[in-house]
């Protein structure tokens, strides 16, 4: 290899982000030798060619990838690659849920936490569906850089929670990203013993929602930072409180006008509608003869669809994602769009159940 294309150890280990130790070790691991060492001096130069190798194992060390997990995605294929990544990342979730729990439990033991009072007694199966339909309505947290590596932006953070209210009647769960907002309202099988609300943390959440399912009921108890998922025969889940405020949303749901349009649809062909259409923002319009799913440039195609439609005629476009997801999640076959114009939050609910409600937010035309 000609001299022009080598580096000196310092400038590889500048440009590739890795130090002139960590590009020994690495050498010596066999991940990273050099493209040359001279024979008299030992000194080790580096190929130009070879930066994007170093670049990739920097980073999958910042992720705290072992030695053995490093050598296999760098000889593996993109396609290869890519699972073994997410083998890694899902060890790390769930070696960090486990952590979370055994955490919980020794602050208890330790007297850290205090005794845990009472939220409600609910029923699992109704509180696991409850969970993973109001979920769908979070964010993922906003990865932010620092000097000790990545981390979430807390006002982020609180928008993948998810927000509990518990009174003397009900127990009320809500979720928002803000361009979509998910409510559903349980009644408990038992009570608590004082009103109580925050936001919980989503991925804990997730992560106890099997355990849940298969519990005939839970109790649902408050301590300092967190609450208890207590379940008779299993083990009991801890789920963090995140601190940050969250979002006014009893304000934006007591300032949403009249419904100046409303439709009831089915559901399932509705959902098979949008499946089949072929753009990522589909466009609802709503007549008396039905709802038609089209594309935005073309108002004579699309696929119309049974509807009861009372009020204004009116075109409205939607992100697929937001609306798909909204629709999907409602309970029983028919569904309920309240609308209130092209730019207005839409209601979504089903015909005839309301515990469950989300709202979403359409997009302009020329989004």
């Amino acid at each position: 290899m000609p001299n022009s294309e080598l580096m000196a150890i310092g400038a590889f280990a500048q440009r590739s982000g890795l130090t002139s130790s960590a590009l020994r070790f690495y050498a010596d691991s066999g991940l990273l030798p050099p493209a040359d060492v001279d024979p008299a001096t030992g000194y080790r130069s580096y190929g130009v060619h070879q930066l994007e190798r170093a670049v990739t194992l920097r980073r999958l060390r910042e992720i705290a990838m072992p030695l053995a997990g490093v050598a296999a995605v760098l000889g593996a294929g993109a396609e290869e690659a890519a699972r073994l990544l997410d083998e890694h990342v899902a060890r790390i979730e769930g070696d960090a849920a486990v952590a979370r729990q055994r955490a919980a439990a020794i602050k208890v033991t330790l007297g850290g936490d205090a005794p845990g009072s009472l939220i409600a007694v609910l029923k699992g199966p109704v509180l696991a569906e409850a969970v993973e339909q109001v979920l769908t309505a979070t964010a993922t947290p906003t990865p932010t850089a620092t000097a000790t590596g990545p981390t979430h932006d807390p006002a982020s953070a609180v928008l993948a929670g998810l927000h509990i209210e518990a009174s003397d009647e009900a127990v009320a769960l809500t979720a928002t990203d803000r361009y979509r907002l998910s409510t559903r309202t349980l009644v408990p099988v038992r009570t608590g013993e004082r009103t109580w609300a925050g936001t919980v943390d989503g991925a804990d959440l997730r992560n106890a929602v099997a355990d849940v399912r298969r519990s005939a009921l839970v109790r649902v108890e408050a301590v300092p930072h967190g609450i208890w998922l207590r379940m008779s025969g299993r083990e009991d889940r801890h789920c963090r409180v995140l601190p940050e405020k969250y979002p006014d949303h009893r304000s934006l749901l007591a300032s949403l006008g009249e419904a100046t349009t409303r439709a009831t649809v089915a559901k399932g062909a509705l959902l098979r509608a949008l499946e089949e259409h072929p753009g990522d923002r589909p466009v609802l319009r709503l007549t008396d003869r039905g709802v038609r799913v089209q594309a935005p440039d073309d108002e004579l195609s699309g696929i119309l669809l049974p509807a009861a439609v009372t009020g204004e005629d009116l075109r409205i476009r939607f992100e697929m994602t937001t609306l798909y997801a909204a629709v999907s999640t409602a309970i029983g076959p028919d569904v309920m769009l309240d609308l209130r114009g092209p730019l207005q939050p839409v209601t979504i609910r089903s015909a005839d159940r309301g515990d469950l409600t989300t709202l979403t937010m359409p997009v302009t035309f020329d989004h």
